[in-house]
Order: C-alpha cells, then structure tokens, then sequence
C-alpha cells in the first residue's frame, strides 16, 4: 500500500515546483554539519512552522534513512503503530519505507502494531517527509504513529528502537521526533513552559521531559515521540541537544494572544 498525502495542498504546496521552492527557502543551510542521532521538529503548516523545522534540516547531515515518530492527533489505529506499506507519497515523488527494518523492529518489539489506520489523516509525520526528500531524494522512511502509553513502554519502545537502528550500521539513520509545543496560549506563556519542556529535552530526560509537561500542563502534542526519540539517541551514544531555533506562530502573523510553540532541536 502506498500513502497518499493527506494534507498537501493544505499544510503544504501541492505543486512539486512551489513546494521545492519553499524548501529551498526554508532550508537554511549552515556550517558545520552535526551528524545527530535524532532531531526534535515541528509540524505545523509550513508557513507557520517550516522555518524552523528548515534551520534543523539545513544544520543536520542528511540521512539515509528516517525513522519518524509522530503523534496520533486523530485517535484512529493502535497506540504504537507503524506504517508497513511500501511508501509515503508526497508532491516530489515517493518515499520508500525501509521494510526491512519495519519487519526486525516488529520482531523485536512486541509493542509495536502494523496498522495503517493511525497513518491515514495524521499529519504529524507527513509534512516532515518533504523536507527529507529536499535533503535526500533517495530517503527511505520508517512511520511511527504514537498515542500516550506509560514511561515504561516508551522506554521499551525506545531501547528496541535503538537495537534495529544498530543492526543497520551500515546506513545513516536519523530518529525524527515530530511535535509542537505549547497550544493556544498567550506568547509569554508558550515561551516560559516550552523552554521548561525543551530544557529537560536537552538534558536527555525523558522521565523529566514527561514529569515537566504533566506538572505544569504544557499542551505538547508529541511528548511520547520525543520521549522514545531521548532513549533511542542515549542508547545509540547521544550525550546531549542543541536548540537551534524556537519561534511561536506569533512571531509569524503578529498576534501573540494566543500562540502555538515550535522547537527545533538536535540530538548527539
């Protein structure tokens, strides 16, 4: 089965050529490169978010594969669902699925469904797929869809993650953590929570991370992708992050009464 785009058109160009173009305006390239074992990105429409999203994808070196970990806004399909189709298809052609990595986590980690129904309409992970395709127009893919599940099974999932990614090392493979951070609250507000929820991020916790975004009710949509995404890196020899951009949808349109948050952080 391939996966059609759900929102082109709508969070994104739908014409090949505008959407390479944004790309190329959004992709600030910089120097040096960081060969990162993950990356925290938004999701937003591009116009809101892409920039940042861009200043990670421009500082990273590019991956061969991408697994992406996004969470499940439409509570369709399993809790820990992966996409076991052939590939996702976007503007600029067709991201493969590495099926064979999708088959070895399956194997390892029972906690993992094959379901398509989760990938159907989420747009957490789509949008991230054409800024890897800007990069890489050979990436494969591996979709993760995720609702809320506990510490323990985040942490399962996260080690068992870690554990196929060093079966293919031969391969560069990028963990992509999917998220926005603070919804619709004041810009003073976004900005004082989400830098809570990004500093316990940079200091890889992800019992930190969890406890910070309950305790203080900061409305971070993909808290599990990123949890999982923190003990796969520190599995795999990440000993910290870098912020690289942080912006609300604010700082885009000028009214800031009522924000949504967006980090873009790497991993190494």
């Amino acid at each position: 089965m391939k996966r059609e785009p759900a929102v082109a058109g709508y969070f994104y160009s739908s014409n090949p050529k505008e959407l390479k173009a944004h790309l190329a305006e959004l992709t600030k390239f910089s120097e040096p490169k960081i060969s990162g074992k993950g990356i925290v990105v938004p999701h937003a429409g591009y116009f809101y978010s892409g920039a940042v999203a861009g200043a990670v994808y421009g500082k990273i070196v590019p991956p061969d594969i991408a697994v992406i970990l996004g969470p499940n806004h439409t509570g369709m399909g399993k809790p820990i669902a992966i996409f076991n189709g052939t590939s996702f298809i976007t503007p600029l052609g067709e991201a493969e699925v590495n099926k064979t990595f999708v088959s070895r986590l399956l194997e390892i980690c029972p906690l993992v469904s094959d379901d398509l129904l989760a990938h159907a309409h989420e747009h957490s992970i789509e949008v991230q797929v054409p800024f890897l395709q800007y990069l890489n127009p050979e990436i494969e893919i591996v979709a993760i869809c995720l609702r809320w599940i506990s510490l323990a099974e985040l942490r399962e999932v996260g080690e068992a993650l870690a554990k196929t990614i060093q079966l293919f090392s031969e391969k560069k493979i990028l963990i992509v953590a999917s998220t926005d951070f603070s919804h619709y609250v004041p810009h003073g507000t976004a900005k004082h929570k989400d830098s809570m929820a990004i500093n316990e991020i940079l200091s890889l916790s992800e019992e930190g991370l969890i406890k910070t975004v309950k305790e203080n009710n900061i409305s971070m949509c993909g808290v599990i992708p990123v949890a999982i995404a923190i003990v796969a890196c520190k599995e795999l020899g990440a000993t910290h992050g870098e912020l690289i951009a942080y912006a609300t949808s604010g700082d885009i349109i000028r009214d800031y009464s009522s924000v949504v948050g967006y980090g873009g952080i790497i991993l190494y």
